[in-house]
């Protein structure tokens, strides 16, 4: 296959992949030779954060000396964004070359069939293997202990924020959904690094934990981030004290810092050096994760597409965007609460232009609009992303600022179009992308 031909046989497999169970890539490993083993890997499960974390460890390893895949998904712009090796989506030839030998191993597989998500995962570690890549991050896709990529046998698995998602798939408590992440390790399992969790989610993360027998290292606890004058915090671990020159203002941006820099450093054995952290960040980039695109007016991406992400989104925003209040381009998935998330964006945007993403789980949006009204936010409902997107710019005008938010699915649809001449998504001044340690509106205008 060509670069097109295997984007349109990814594109044509079963979309959401909700067909759980291991047998199918089990079988698409052994046909495949096993490229999942052989390196050490972190396994990243949680409900928000996954990516960025995925990402900062992956950065921190290669930083280190170690060749590094990272798998993250969903997407942003491209197919090949989720499969990176040290931190370079892989190349178009590298990709069709994956899907081909992936494709042409489904045979092996019983019932000759797979999803879209089991197809992307295989690949990631076919590409990797073919590679010669020293160790890999991988992030979870749902859940965790059926997920497809629960064929690796992580040594470590890193525990992102655990919160109400999924619940018709994963448990109707915080205790079901934690178990079925950290289901990826066996019982017993020391290799666990735990992420901050959210008061009113610590306790059942904690029961789930202590019903496996697991143990290892906890951001708060073996782990803690120290910050004090606004340019400088200090990461500790029990490999010792990590100081860095800059500074995160919001406290979840941190704890994902930490929780990657405890993920890497399990792998390693040892402490990160400071340069070889600063070097990974200042490199790295995370699309659709409170990204900006500069201009007049400003326009920001994140997909928000929970409660607990669109909070976080919520308490960055005031400071990126120095209390300018966005014109927003809102999209939801069905299966998500939308409540949840429209009580956390409500009190931080201006109005909102209500659409629906390609996705074919995207939710109607008239519903939406009338939540959003019924929370004090004028909201009208706009028909197609690119649209939404043209008049919420207009509506901004050139001193204020958009924000696109709800599903990374809506995000995946306007990218290329909030881009524009640029090409390009620029980083967030202070975020987990980029290391500017004062967010100003006026750094991202032209």
């Amino acid at each position: 296959m060509d670069p097109a031909a295997a984007r349109s046989w990814i594109a044509g497999l079963d979309l959401f992949g909700m067909r759980f169970g291991l047998d199918r890539m089990q079988a698409l490993m052994a046909a495949l030779g096993e490229p999942c083993g052989g390196r050490p890997a972190v396994h990243v499960v949680g409900t928000n954060g996954k990516t960025s974390v995925t990402r900062m460890a992956a950065a921190f390893l290669t930083r280190s000396g170690l060749r590094t895949g990272a798998y993250t998904s969903p997407h942003v712009v491209g197919w090949e964004e989720r499969i990176a090796l040290d931190g370079v989506a892989i190349p178009p030839r590298e990709f069709a070359a994956a899907a081909t030998r992936v494709h042409d191993a489904v045979p092996g597989v019983p019932g000759g069939a797979i999803t879209q998500f089991e197809a992307l995962t295989a690949m990631a570690f076919d590409a990797f293997a073919q590679a010669g890549a020293d160790a890999m991050v991988v992030e979870a896709g749902l859940g965790g202990r059926l997920d497809a990529t629960n064929v690796i046998h992580a040594p470590v698995v890193a525990l992102t924020s655990v919160d109400l998602d999924h619940t018709e798939l994963l448990g109707a408590d915080v205790r079901s959904i934690a178990g079925e992440k950290l289901g990826v390790a066996p019982h017993g399992f020391t290799g666990l690094v735990v992420g901050q969790q959210d008061p009113a989610s610590a306790p059942g993360v904690d029961a789930a934990i202590a019903a496996r027998s697991m143990s290892g290292w906890r951001v708060g606890q073996e782990i803690t981030v120290q910050s004090g004058n606004g340019e400088a915090m200090t990461i500790r671990t029990p490999n010792g004290a990590l100081q860095l020159p800059m500074e995160m203002p919001a406290p979840w941006q941190r704890a994902n810092l930490a929780l990657a820099v405890g993920a890497a450093e399990r792998v390693l054995g040892r402490g990160l050096d400071p340069q070889a952290v600063m070097a990974a960040l200042e490199g790295m980039s995370n699309p659709g994760r409170l990204q900006v695109v500069p201009g007049e007016p400003v326009v920001v991406l994140d997909g928000a597409h929970n409660p607990a992400g669109a909070r976080a989104l919520a308490e960055a925003l005031p400071v990126l965007l120095c209390d300018v209040k966005p014109v927003a381009v809102i999209g939801l998935m069905a299966d998500k609460d939308a409540g949840g998330i429209l009580d956390a964006l409500a009190p931080v945007i201006r109005s909102a232009h209500v659409t629906r993403a390609s996705s074919g789980r995207a939710v109607l949006p008239e519903p939406i609009a009338r939540m959003l009204r019924d929370r004090g936010v004028p909201a009208d409902v706009v028909p197609g992303p690119a649209r939404a997107l043209e008049r919420a710019r207009h509506d901004a005008g050139p001193g204020g600022a958009v924000l696109v938010a709800g599903s990374l699915h809506l995000l995946s649809d306007l990218a290329p179009v909030a881009m524009g001449e640029s090409g390009t998504l620029a980083a967030a001044p202070g975020t987990d992308d980029g290391l500017a340690t004062v967010w100003r509106l006026d750094d991202f205008r032209k």
